[in-house]
């Protein structure tokens, strides 16, 4: 069982949802990315996405893809991404899971790559353009290595889809709040507690939730549906622009802040 898994048992047992921000390694810089979730991790995120910036990351959205290309230009890569994971693996226990593209992992070499992953600290991986057909053998090589692989889970996804997503998939399962991609959003779909609950009759596994999630009155009502709650876009802004504005301690303490305040929406 790895900290992913021990995660979500201990959450259970609590009756507690799990909240899961994430960042983008290397926006504004490695050192940032280290200090930001540690402090995340200080402030009850219980599990963390670090997102390997990649140069043509399809499911993301705008504030994040330019969070991509700005870690790129700053020498972010995946053996950058890996001492930067070891760094923060020294500081926390916090789970981690590596949200990236399939090309970095393809041209390392995929037994390489969940070698490497694994001895920096990650616990998972999100691979969202590697669909079920073709995962076989990335999945054998995380597991060989004890990493959770988790899949996605679309609201069109057919029902014998989901069933055989929910069975390969490890760690939890990703459920796509809305058809697209990556963003904050105001109002998030009146059917997704459906679409959530759905998903749940075919598996026993935890079910997060992401895209789209900003706010902690979207925490609160999606709380009793899923098992984990993913907010990752309205974090990414936030750092990018308490940055610019006022430094990097600043940026650290705001999102730190905004985390916490997230975390309590899941218990209340």
């Amino acid at each position: 069982m790895n900290r992913i898994e021990s995660c979500f048992r201990s959450l259970s047992r609590r009756k507690e949802c799990a909240l899961i921000p994430f960042v983008t390694a290397g926006d504004p810089s490695p050192d940032v990315t280290v200090d930001v979730v540690v402090e995340m991790a200080g402030q009850g995120a219980d599990i963390i996405e670090l997102g390997l910036p990649f140069s043509d990351p399809l499911a993301d959205g705008p504030t994040i893809q330019a969070a991509s290309f700005r870690a790129l230009e700053a020498g972010m890569n995946p053996d950058v991404y890996f001492h930067t994971v070891s760094r923060i693996r020294s500081k926390t226990d916090v789970p981690l899971v590596l949200m990236g593209y399939y090309n970095p992992v393809l041209r390392m070499g995929l037994e390489k790559f969940a070698k490497k992953a694994k001895e920096a600290g990650i616990d998972g991986t999100i691979i969202p353009d590697l669909p079920l057909e073709e995962a076989d053998e990335w999945r054998r090589c995380a597991r060989q290595e004890g990493l959770s692989n988790i899949l996605l889970v679309a609201p069109n996804t057919p029902p014998v889809r989901v069933k055989r997503i929910a069975k390969a998939s490890a760690g939890f399962i990703y459920y796509v709040s809305v058809l697209g991609i990556t963003g904050a959003r105001s109002d998030l779909p009146p059917e997704l507690s459906h679409g959530l609950e759905e998903v749940k009759r075919y598996t026993r596994k935890p079910v997060a939730v992401g895209f789209g999630i900003s706010r902690p009155e979207q925490v609160k009502w999606l709380k009793g549906h899923a098992n984990g709650i993913i907010v990752g876009s309205a974090i990414v802004k936030m750092l990018h622009d308490e940055f610019d504005e006022k430094g990097p301690t600043s940026a650290v303490e705001k999102v730190g802040a905004f985390v916490k305040g997230l975390k309590e929406a899941t218990r209340q």
